[in-house]
């Protein structure tokens, strides 16, 4: 029988986090046994104008990080080797892992490629109970996944506690921060060093004399929530103190993809092509994910500062021959604010988005379905299969085929490609 007093102690944990160290670097390690020990950046193309999205431990120490440019990486650490980013290996890795855990923990919750949550259960939320569980998690992943993909993990009473707890201790860490412990770690902490506190949302806290961490703790939520300017705060300030605020549960709105375009595709014809494939990969997802869009925008980032922006709504369709007539519309009045002015970044994004199987008719029986054309949607449908069973681009849709394939699916801060993606 388990006494009162470690019950008492059981109810301080909730959620172990797991957070993947230097997590595309340590995937090109592990898949490369040359490079591991070896400053590594990951890069999205071979340019020294363009920017590292990872970086290993021994690059780090030459302080190179995520955001550097990589001619300036190059300049601080000789002997840099940089590596393409191989977002499908990335994808197949975070799989594994996620198999490697659920032999282990419920998977509560993935917040991102390198990052999951547990809560913790009856026993397992004892301090040496989920001590015990996170080393299980640390050796099997390192056994039957890869020994290069080291992680750190927190254990806390609220999911933000376990998060924050994963930063104090990297690489490799394993850190508690218990309800008994609080506030002391933290207040050795900056603002800026809180996951959700960015160097905009500091100077907005220091403009209401909120300039620490100590400063924050000790605010009333409804003070945290007034601070902040919404109900975000009021969220982070429970989460802060080890209660976690009620998930809300959100519902999808668009789907869109982006590409930072190299030297060679910033013309506006290149750069436009790109936008088309782009878009055809969209309602691709947009078919599989079973929804329709009504709107349709076209970003463009130009290479010397500045954007354009335009947008079309149309009725409701996922029909790829429908959607590449409405970016016709949006290119030609997006190519009129362009003129000859070179793009260093484009994206399309789909808007408004409903699900096919929430179809509601009208009084008189009209559905969205019944206004697609029957004949193109099968087409665009069939199209979808032979690039998922021969491979991405076998079948191109009104792109020009000089462009290079580089419109494979990326993992996003906050999206993770399905397997699928990288077949459309």
């Amino acid at each position: 029988m388990i006494e009162a007093e470690r019950w008492d102690d059981a109810a301080r944990l909730r959620w172990l986090f797991l957070d993947l160290n230097s997590y595309f670097a340590s995937v090109e390690q592990q898949e490369n046994p040359r490079i591991r020990g070896r400053p590594v950046i990951v890069v999205p193309l071979d340019s020294d104008a363009t920017c590292a999205i990872a970086a290993s431990y021994e690059a780090k120490a030459f302080g190179v990080k995520t955001g550097t440019r990589v001619g300036e990486a190059k300049r601080l650490c000789p002997g840099l080797v940089c590596v393409p980013a191989r977002h499908d290996v990335y994808v197949d890795y975070h799989h594994r892992i996620l198999e490697e855990i659920d032999r282990h923990a419920y998977v509560t919750k993935v917040c991102s490629v390198d990052e999951v949550a547990c809560e913790l259960i009856g026993p397992d939320r004892l301090t040496a109970n989920a001590l015990g569980l996170a080393g299980r998690i640390k050796r099997g992943i390192a056994q039957n996944v890869g020994c290069c993909l080291r992680s750190s993990i927190g254990l806390g009473p609220s999911q933000l506690l376990a998060k924050i707890a994963t930063d104090l201790q990297k690489p490799d860490g394993l850190t508690v921060l218990g309800a008994d412990s609080l506030p002391g770690p933290l207040l050795r902490l900056d603002l800026v060093d809180l996951p959700g506190i960015s160097t905009n949302m500091r100077r907005r806290l220091e403009a209401a004399a909120v300039r620490s961490v100590e400063d924050f703790w000790n605010l009333s939520s409804r003070r945290a929530r007034a601070v902040w300017g919404g109900i975000t705060g009021e969220n982070f300030w429970y989460g802060l103190h080890g209660i976690d605020p009620p998930e809300i549960c959100t519902r999808r709105g668009s789907i869109g993809h982006s590409h930072v375009l190299g030297p060679d595709l910033r013309a506006p014809r290149s750069a436009f092509g790109v936008a088309r494939r782009l878009l055809v990969k969209a309602a691709s997802r947009l078919r599989r994910m079973e929804y329709r869009a009504a709107a349709l925008c076209l970003a463009v980032r130009l290479e010397r500062g500045g954007r354009i922006d335009t947008e079309r709504r149309f009725p409701a369709t996922s029909d790829s021959f429908a959607l590449l007539r409405a970016f016709g519309a949006v290119q030609a009045e997006c190519a009129r604010d362009l003129g000859n002015r070179r793009v260093r970044k484009i994206g399309i994004t789909l808007l408004g988005l409903s699900p096919c199987a929430e179809d509601q008719p009208d009084l008189f029986g009209w559905t969205a379905a019944s206004a697609e054309h029957p004949g193109r949607l099968r087409l665009s449908k069939v199209l979808d299969q032979l690039n998922a069973r021969y491979g991405r681009d076998t079948v191109l849709l009104g792109i020009f085929p000089e462009l290079p394939r580089y419109s494979g699916a990326k993992v996003a801060f906050n999206r993770i490609p399905d397997r699928a993606e990288f077949r459309e």
